[in-house]
Parts: C-alpha cells; structure tokens; sequence
C-alpha cells in the first residue's frame, strides 16, 4: 500500500508533541505507518540506549538498529550482550517491533495486540500507540473539551466528589502536585522538609479558558467537570464514536444517560474492570452494593447506525457502556474494550 509523504501531516495541527505523530505518516487507509523514525524513538528510550559501560556489543547492535531500524536481529547478536536485563529489553522491544511490522500500520497492530499469540507488550507501549492514533484521529478536532475527554484513553484519572461534583485530574499530574505542590524540585524539597503543601488545585476547563488547552496540551493539567449534561461526558461520547468508526468502519451514536431501564437490555461494555463487573452483576439481576453503585462515573447509550454486521439478537438494539471508578478512586479506561466486545457477527468485522 503507498503512503503518503512523510509531510502528510504539514497543514495538521499537531496537538500532542509527546504523542509522536511526527514520526508517522497517514497510510492510503487513513490509518497510520510504523516508520523508521517511529521505531527509532524505542531504541532511544533509557531501557534500551546503551550507557557508558555497556559492552561493545550492545554498542554494535545498538548502532545497527539505529541505521535500519528494520534489520532482522539474530539471537546470537542478542546472546552476546554482556549485561542480560539489556538483552531482555532488547527482546521486548524487538518483539514489539516485529509485531507492529507483521501487521503494517499502527492500528492494526493494535488490534492485534488483543488477539491470541500476540506478545507481551508493556502498558506503557499500548497507551503510548493509543496516544498516537488519538493524535492522528483527532487532528482536525477544534474543540477542547473532546481532546480533554480524549486524554481517559490513554491517562489514568483521578476521580474526586464533593458537592454532587465528579471531578477527573490525570492521576499522574495530582501525585506530582501532591508530591511537590507544582513546584518540581523545590517542592520536593520542601516536603522532605516538612513543610506543609498546599492543596492540590488544578484549573477546571470551562468555556471561558478551554482555548488555553492547544498550549497547555502536553502538560496535563486540566480538570474535567464530569457531571451528567456537563460538556465532560458529552465530549467523551464523541471520542467513543471516533474510536469506533476509525478502527471498525462502524457508524455510532453515543449519548450520555444517567440510568438504564430497557426491558430489552441484551449488550453492555464496560470501558474498565470495575465497571464491567458491576454492569455484569446489573445484568444478571444481582443486588449490587450501593457503595459499588456510586463508583459509576458515566453510563452511555450506543446506537447502531448499520445493523448488517450486527449480531441478529442485537439488530434494532443500543448496547449500553458504563465507565467507573476503582477503589482507589481511579479510571482506568480500557479503549480495547470499545473494540473486541462490539456485537459484531464473527468473520464479517
């Protein structure tokens, strides 16, 4: 399949530099291209760029990929690297590689990666190529409340309620800030010593600051009011309807809804762990914990707008998802779920 130059994405605004898209070009699918330069970015994380003291042949294979990223990598090359946690790495990433080559663009290794006999491939790789694909779907979104609500796909979220408010932060953003206060170094200085931090306190997007958000992209620092009818739950709605158009071809619509009561229920996903079991237990008429119950954050009814690649006991029928929170008061949103639970028949998806 051609691609497009590697400048396919010159007139695009780029919203997340950390994403990578730069190191991608769109393929004539629309789907993206594991490039050179993309694989390149791996060999030169700090698991796997050689240090000082690495032996002469980790340099050498080290150099070997950076100048055909794509060179096939002999187990004896891998064997003769003095230190074994580097060869394993190398292992890992090479796999990831092969991987991602075998099925010729980002998304479809993606897929694959939920399929059996796929490798074992670290979280963070999964929500980095999530990152990535977000990136390019959501080049030509103008409204920042849906590149917001696009960052639970890839970023865990920390949930807080008072006042009747459901509150998202990235949860690696508040450790910080709780951490250091928001003043890096100096607040955690300051904590070792002692000295009491204020509280963490990040800007909730509105309507009046959201343009704020093309320049502060990158640092994930906004807040989402994720109350029902507030623009939160809206906006993720039309990443979910992004998401599965992209990857399955598949026309939805999603709305936000704040109970399900639909005698004729027959499909539901849920978007994490804990909501899949409590949407389960609703399901099978069990008496869920009120407790439990409170940790929903979002209910969603989908719409099927093509009912031929459906199953025939879900033509005519909305599929239900639910997102929640942990224990520990974190969303943890699975977006493969979105994909490999659809009521699609078998062999036509």
């Amino acid at each position: 399949m051609d691609a497009q130059p590697a400048h396919a994405h010159s007139e695009q605004r780029i919203i997340w530099k950390s994403a990578g898209l730069h190191l991608t070009h769109r393929l004539e699918s629309g789907w993206l291209a594991v490039t050179p330069d993309f694989l390149r970015a791996y060999y030169t994380r700090p698991e796997i760029h050689p240090i000082e003291e690495s032996c002469e042949n980790e340099h050498r294979l080290f150099e070997k990929l950076m100048e055909t990223p794509t060179a096939p990598i002999l187990d004896a090359e891998l064997a003769a690297i003095a230190d074994t946690d580097a060869a394993d790495n190398y292992r890992l990433v090479l796999g990831y590689r092969d991987h991602l080559l075998k099925h010729g663009s980002i998304e479809a290794g993606y897929l694959a990666l939920f399929q059996p006999g796929a490798p074992q491939v670290p979280p963070v790789f999964i929500e980095q190529m999530v990152h990535l694909i977000l990136s390019g779907l959501l080049a030509d979104e103008r409204d920042p409340f849906v590149l917001r609500a696009a960052e639970l796909f890839f970023r865990d979220q920390k949930a807080t309620t008072s006042d009747g408010q459901l509150m998202l932060a990235d949860a690696e953003v508040v450790e910080m800030y709780s951490e250091s206060g928001g003043f890096g170094g100096l607040g955690a200085l300051l904590a070792e010593a002692g000295t009491p931090m204020r509280e963490v306190s990040l800007d909730v997007m509105t309507e009046d600051n959201a343009t704020a958000y093309w320049e502060r992209a990158d640092q994930f620092n906004f807040a989402l009011d994720f109350r029902f009818t507030q623009p939160g739950q809206d906006a993720l709605a039309r990443v979910i309807e992004r998401w599965v158009g992209h990857f399955m071809q598949l026309p939805v619509r999603v709305q936000a809804m704040q109970a399900i009561s639909d005698e004729r229920w027959t499909w539901h996903i849920g978007l994490d762990a804990e909501a899949t079991l409590i949407l389960n237990g609703l399901y099978e008429g069990e008496s869920v914990d009120e407790n439990r119950l409170n940790r929903i954050a979002a209910l969603y009814r989908m719409e099927f707008l093509e009912s031929d690649r459906l199953i025939e006991t879900m033509r005519g029928k909305p599929a239900y998802l639910g997102l929640a929170a942990s224990g520990d008061n974190l969303i943890r949103l699975k977006p493969q779920n979105l994909l490999t639970n659809l009521p699609l028949t078998p062999g036509i998806q």
